[in-house]
């Protein structure tokens, strides 16, 4: 059985890889920073006297020296009635970006370990790669879909009717795309990275096929050859 351990070195780079672009999906979803609201003068003398409010996917946040608190923030759900599609969306497609990433990494983990520790039955290393490439591709789109569908909502400036306990108007003064579409950006090319380079490991193709058995030379064959009088017989 041939050894592969030195074919998956960009493999396990992917894992690598992959297991970053985890982590930064999970930040994705966790920061608040998805759009930033200018406030208009009035309400930020007001309340919001930092003149920016942050709207996450789970929540909306603002600074005030007005209140008792520095931080007001107030949370968002998918059964909330004011919350826009492009919001409710980011909530559960994040959330399968995160099983879904890691189901990548567990495949992409049981793969390397199969060629990197195996010498047995490898019957299940084709599997085990194109599994991981294709869960790491589908957690690309899962998290593009969001991205692209909230910085749509920046880019044609929609509203969102908050209720009156969240503080906050209806409509910014402007708004941009904030910090966490970037980390989202990210991390979704660090998967793709990585779905592409286990899907593209040919070694596996190549070396997994089975092996056809040697011919032996039957033992009385080998005692003919051998046998004086075969050699004398045909010598005369």
């Amino acid at each position: 059985m041939q050894f592969l351990a030195h074919t998956a070195h960009w493999q396990f780079a992917g894992l690598l890889t992959g297991c970053l672009g985890w982590i930064l999906t999970m930040a994705t979803a966790g920061t608040d920073e998805w759009r930033l609201w200018h406030v208009d003068p009035e309400n930020r003398t007001a309340v919001i006297t930092s003149g920016v409010a942050w709207v996450g996917i789970w929540r909306a946040c603002f600074h005030s020296h007005a209140t008792p608190e520095m931080e007001n923030c107030q949370s968002m759900g998918v059964s909330d009635g004011f919350v826009p599609p492009e919001i409710r969306a980011a909530q559960v497609l994040l959330v399968s970006a995160a099983l879904g990433g890691l189901a990548g990494n567990a495949a992409a983990v049981e793969a390397v370990r199969r060629v990197y520790f195996s010498i047995g039955d490898r019957g299940g290393v084709r599997a085990a790669f194109v599994l991981a490439g294709a869960l790491y591709l589908l957690t690309v789109a899962l998290v593009l879909v969001p991205l692209l569908w909230n910085m749509n909502s920046v880019l044609n400036d929609d509203a969102i009717p908050f209720p009156p306990r969240f503080r906050l108007p209806a409509a910014p003064a402007g708004q941009r795309v904030g910090a966490a579409v970037g980390v989202g950006f990210v991390a979704a090319v660090l998967m793709l990275i990585s779905g592409l380079l286990f899907l593209s490991y040919q070694h596996v193709w190549k070396t997994l096929r089975p092996e056809l058995p040697r011919r032996r030379v039957p033992a009385e064959d080998e005692r003919a050859r051998d046998n004086p009088a075969f050699r004398a017989d045909h010598e005369l």
